[in-house]
């Protein structure tokens, strides 16, 4: 096999044990040096996975270099091209782990372990992926298999393990870029294929290039390579041909309140009734400025999630707080609190609340994604005697079973509590139950300063194009902000600033074909990647075995 020949050898003189004494064989001193030289074979290109994990990360808010996506893609494609699908899947862990550690270092807030444990438990999916990219470089067309990769790879990402964690898509780097209106078309997942596409085209481009660098090399054998960047240069601004619809049926006039919060960091929360102050404190002063004649009065106003650090229900010093505030400005607010649940101790609601000057509180949504150990402990009985850190979420939120469209004076809104604005289906399954703008309360206090609010932000830009709707961010201590339907901030109060945004807000009717068609587009993309995989795996197989038969 693999043909090798070998020769006889004289016999050896099998040498004599004494009694009694240690039988083990020694250890193989060839295996050490077998080691060292693989680490040293494998460290250059190891180098490289790393630096393209870094590059691929500096594409993301807060740097916002989203050319370095196709960088990165490209950089990986290259670094498992023509492996065994072991070499490759290190090259994805020595891509993933950097990526994912410098991606999510705002959560060095909780700790640096925390870092790291979730930028290894994110990295082993791009392990699969890099195994994947390996055993599909060999088949023709594999940029297109590669960028169908990427589409699998993030679907698993997006589900499991705890429902998943979406940071990190390609998709979430370009929202700014001739590739975001595609998002109208096929959502966050039609992004990310044309990104890995285009990265795929230029990475064998790359390769094309490198076999002529010699002086053997003619014009006429680089017509592959330039065929292949311009084939990626039309993927790249394909997306300008998408229209993007941005006329209004109607507008509503809102405020936005951004009461701010003591300090960043774990212990945002301060002294109770706080936070809760701040915003009624804020929407009272808008008040006092409409009975002035200095502001107009707005149609409704909405609040930040958490904006009630108590629960309204229980509390009625924090109940009668809202109610002075919204009485004072006379339209409905739409509040977050925390509620606890009835008949569940130690669980509580994350809830957005439609608080009417005459009715008082109405219609509710409650967050249906729960932030997994951060908003509940999966496993807290074991985890808890572990880490003690787990201690410090003393209740589980609760998660709600219905999409969040509600009626907020005279617009039908969609809420969108925090995080779940990265969550494709829940924003998807928003929109098409009605809303015609949607708001994401948020409360990124802890991740201060960090990039996260950026981070978020930029998911809200996306949502706006692939939805063809307004989106409003609503946050307790920044960044708050309204993104038009075609993805423009357009408003925006920076962090750690109390102050409120007034804004014309538009409302629509009108549905995308991403509307339309939901997950299908990814299901495909993400199955013909699995598939590739399938038929890379037969193909290699049936050529080894005609290869053993050729040698017999």
């Amino acid at each position: 096999m693999y043909g090798l020949h070998t020769t006889a050898r004289p016999a050896r003189k099998a040498a004599t044990v004494p009694s009694g004494s240690d039988t083990t064989p020694p250890a193989v001193p060839g295996r050490g040096r077998r080691l060292a030289a693989l680490v040293r074979r494998e460290a250059p290109r190891t180098a490289l996975a790393v630096l393209g994990g870094l590059v691929l990360a500096l594409a993301f808010p807060p740097y916002d270099l989203w050319p370095l996506s196709l960088v990165g893609v490209a950089a990986l494609g290259l670094l498992t091209r023509g492996r065994t699908a072991r070499q490759g899947a290190w090259s994805g862990f020595a891509f993933g782990l950097p990526f994912f550690f410098l991606l999510l270092k705002w959560l060095h807030v909780v700790g640096w372990d925390a870092v790291f444990g979730l930028a290894l438990v994110q990295a082993l999916y791009l392990t699969l992926l890099g195994a994947g990219l390996a055993l599909t470089s060999r088949l023709k067309c594999a940029p297109l298999w590669a960028a169908c990769l990427w589409i699998t790879e993030e679907w698993a990402r997006d589900r499991a393990p705890f429902g998943g964690f979406p940071w990190g898509r390609l998709a979430f780097a370009n929202t700014g870029s001739p590739f975001t209106p595609l998002a109208a078309l096929g959502g966050a997942p039609l992004v990310t294929f044309a990104v890995a596409l285009a990265g795929g085209l230029l990475a064998a481009a790359a390769v094309v290039l490198w076999r002529l660098r010699g002086p053997g090399g003619s014009a006429r054998a680089a017509l592959p390579a330039a065929g292949a960047v311009v084939l990626a240069g039309a993927v790249t601004v394909s997306g300008l041909l998408v229209p993007v619809h941005t006329d209004a049926d109607d507008r509503v006039d809102i405020a936005i309140v951004q009461g701010n919060v003591q300090r960043p960091g774990m212990d945002f929360l301060g002294r109770p009734m706080k936070i809760l102050d701040n915003h009624a404190t804020a929407t009272e002063r808008l008040a006092a400025d409409v009975k002035a004649g200095r502001a107009k009065k707005p149609d409704l106003v909405i609040w930040p999630e958490n904006a009630s650090d108590l629960d309204p229900f229980r509390y009625p010093q924090a109940y009668d707080r809202i109610d002075e505030a919204v009485k004072a400005i006379g339209v409905p607010v739409l509040v977050g609190a925390l509620v606890d649940h009835p008949d569940k101790p130690g669980y509580v609601f994350n809830q957005g609340i439609v608080w009417d000057p005459v009715k008082g509180p109405g219609a509710s949504y409650t967050k249906q994604h729960p932030v997994p150990f951060g908003e509940y402990v999966p496993f807290r009985e074991q985890l808890s005697k572990i880490i003690t850190r787990f201690q410090r979420v003393p209740r589980d939120f609760y998660p709600g079973d219905h999409t969040g469209v509600l009626d907020v004076g005279p617009a039908r809104l969609g809420d969108v509590i925090c995080f779940e604005v990265a969550y494709d289906e829940i924003v998807h399954d928003t929109v098409n139950a009605g809303a015609r703008a949607l708001v994401v309360q948020t409360n990124n206090a802890t991740y201060g300063r960090t990039g996260q609010p950026e981070q978020q932000l930029a998911m809200s830009r996306l949502r706006a194009v692939e939805h063809g709707r307004a989106v409003v961010t609503a946050a307790t201590s920044g960044i708050s902000a309204v993104v038009a339907p075609d993805g423009t901030v357009t408003h925006k109060i920076p962090e750690f600033t109390q102050g409120v945004l007034r804004a014309s807000l538009p409302l629509r009717d009108e549905k995308t074909v991403a509307d339309r068609v939901g997950a299908v587009p990814e299901w495909v993309l993400a199955i013909v990647g699995l598939l590739s995989c399938v038929a890379a795996t037969v193909m290699g197989r049936r050529g080894r075995t005609k290869d053993e038969k050729g040698q017999q």
